[in-house]
């Protein structure tokens, strides 16, 4: 699963010095999720204004709008500079483009709205690495079951919207990973692809993908999210032997989505249920995670930094590497 949709590998190097210069290799207190949001809008815009993937013959340009910007800050790049190389390498159009909804979509800024709408998804499959459906084949029992501290959502509505549109979701990407619909439409159905950034050495990220689809959307209150949502807690209690719940006792659901892996996914056979509910301290949502036993390559891979990286993915904190508490913040 190495590899880019966007980019070819004679691109890798120079795509991941951006992402370093924006974020990566900028000391821990100057990091801002936002900021690396903003350097892959940069790339994904540029590559949406192109035929085909990014290249090495792309590094021309991306060198007269940002070098000299790079040269005045050590090689780094802050969030006015990479908001004035945007503007030099795309058009006086991106900033404005860029915060504003109508005009960004699928972590894509467009210079005008009609360009939003018309925009095709589907095109990252091209050079999607897109396989079958693999949801667990062991029983609950047998599987491994996880979840994480739950994350505070201060705007519950807000949120819930940003969940239900899947062209929003690049806009909650953390440092360890983003979310980019492949399909036009709604949340159901839809296919994800997943760009995962583990950080084995400092300043050194090292990109991978994995696939997920979304098999199962309640949005709204009613019996079939009070069913599933039972459903699941038995389960969960099944697998993880009876330690833990996955919501106290006075909550009340009010959305759950389940997203299903494909083939090469780095966590094998799985699924990931995002849920949220309402209890007396507020709205929360929190991931949990259900999968078979992995393989051994998969089980050396998740040992070494993929338990680190998944529970800080989905956890409150760092809220930099956390795609919840970027939701929270974001919505």
């Amino acid at each position: 699963m190495a590899g880019s949709s966007i980019a070819t590998p004679a691109a890798a190097a120079w795509v991941t010095d951006f992402l370093n210069a924006a974020y990566y290799a900028r000391p821990e207190n100057e990091r801002d999720a936002g900021d690396l949001r903003l350097a892959h809008g940069i790339l994904t815009s540029y590559w949406a204004t192109r035929r085909g993937r990014l290249g090495l013959r792309h590094l021309i340009a991306m060198n007269r709008a940002f070098g000299a910007r790079r040269v005045r800050d050590r090689g780094r790049l802050d969030h006015e500079a990479l908001l004035a190389g945007g503007r030099a390498l795309l058009g006086d159009w991106f900033e404005q483009a860029w915060q504003d909804p109508d005009r960004r979509a699928h972590g894509i800024a467009f210079e005008t709205r009609a360009q939003r709408v018309a925009f095709d998804p589907a095109r990252r499959l091209r050079r999607a690495a897109l396989k079958a459906l693999s949801p667990p084949r062991d029983s609950p029992d047998d599987q491994h079951w996880a979840t994480y501290d739950p994350v505070l959502l201060p705007d519950a509505q807000a949120a819930l919207a940003l969940i239900a549109d899947p062209a929003r979701w690049p806009d909650m990407g953390s440092a360890n990973g983003r979310f980019t619909a492949l399909r036009p439409g709604g949340l159901k159905r839809q296919t994800f692809e997943i760009e995962v950034a583990a950080e084995p050495v400092p300043r050194s990220p090292v990109f991978t993908r994995g696939y997920v689809t979304c098999t199962t959307a309640h949005l709204a209150e009613g019996l079939e999210l009070e069913s599933a949502v039972a459903e699941l807690a038995l389960k969960y209690e099944r697998g993880s032997g009876g330690t833990d719940r996955i919501l106290p006792g006075a909550a009340r659901p009010l959305a759950l989505v389940v997203l299903t892996t494909h083939e090469g996914h780095f966590l094998g056979r799985g699924l990931s249920h995002l849920l949220v509910w309402q209890d007396t301290a507020g709205v929360w949502i929190r991931d949990v995670g259900a999968w078979d036993p992995l393989p051994p390559h998969l089980a050396v891979a998740y040992s070494a930094f993929g338990r680190k990286a998944q529970r800080e993915f989905w956890g409150p904190e760092p809220a930099q590497r956390s795609m919840l508490a970027q939701l929270a913040i974001v919505s």
